[in-house]
């Protein structure tokens, strides 16, 4: 199974767990790297994209070449897949999301999902295991959370509202979901509004593996199209600091757990928080 490992660095870490390094961003990469630049692409936009600009990549460059029914999928240099049996020993709480204590590149490799298991075989998507978007820090919440709180002041102790949206207008520009989510086609606006609206959970880090082409090219179409409308919204100039510079991302992150759940068959899988280059 290929499994793209993204980084913004070269990482000689990624080979030796077995994935394919994927560069994306400004810095110079080795020859065996594949790198987003290559092909049809939209490196020059990756600042704002992050990730996303390599998941463009593979919308325009691999998937016309890929065999449907074969798994193949995405992770970064800092988040992996690991095995079923080591999901009872990871953390998934604030502020150690997909926490494993892990003293070696050996100990991570030992433990990475890098074939399909056999209870995959229902599914067409995995995803990451769920994390909450409780915000658990009262004064933060508080003063980053403000605007929606003068609106709902049961926000501070009704902990079933600390929803995607909340967490989305506290950390990443107040009302830029709702402008956002007003450039979605009609067939999607209401249901990724109640999906933000009411889920207090999120399966991000736009990370996943998937055995359907069709599917996935659906997925991207919509993605794209959408994203690039945003971009008619909030545009590049204006997206300063690490709130909102990452905008088309952190939408991305998003509206990838809700497009799968509601168009395919998504099963959520543990993952761990692992920056490889500590290594």
């Amino acid at each position: 199974m290929n499994i793209y490992c993204i980084t913004h660095k070269p990482l000689k870490n990624i080979e030796k767990l077995g994935l394919l390094p994927a560069g994306v961003g400004k810095n110079n990469f080795p020859s065996n790297y594949i790198i987003e630049n290559f092909g049809e692409n939209i490196a020059h936009k990756n600042q704002y994209y992050s990730e996303t600009s390599f998941h463009y990549w593979i919308w325009k460059n691999l998937l016309p070449y890929k065999k449907d029914n074969e798994w193949f999928g995405t992770c970064q240099y800092r988040r992996y897949f690991v095995k079923k049996d080591y999901e009872n020993l990871i953390q998934n709480t604030t502020g150690k999301q997909g926490y494993l204590n892990l003293n070696s590149i050996e100990e991570l490799k030992n433990i990475l999902q890098t074939e399909p298991s056999k209870e995959w075989e229902e599914y067409e998507v995995i995803l990451c295991n769920p994390w909450s978007v409780e915000v658990s820090n009262k004064m933060k919440l508080i003063k980053r959370g403000f605007k929606s709180i003068i609106k709902d002041p049961s926000i501070i102790y009704n902990k079933r509202k600390h929803s995607i949206k909340l967490h989305f207008d506290m950390f990443h520009g107040h009302g830029n979901l709702d402008k956002a989510i007003q450039a979605l086609p009609l067939k999607d606006r209401k249901d990724f509004t109640d999906f933000v609206s009411n889920k207090t959970w999120l399966s991000g880090h736009c990370i996943y593996f998937c055995n359907n082409s069709e599917l996935l090219n659906r997925f991207y179409k919509d993605l794209f199209g959408w994203l690039f409308e945003c971009e008619k919204i909030f545009g590049f100039d204006d997206l300063i600091g690490y709130d909102t510079q990452r905008i088309y991302s952190f939408l991305t992150e998003r509206y990838m757990p809700f497009w799968f759940q509601k168009y395919s068959k998504v099963l959520t899988w543990p993952w761990v928080y692992c920056d490889i280059a500590k290594f």
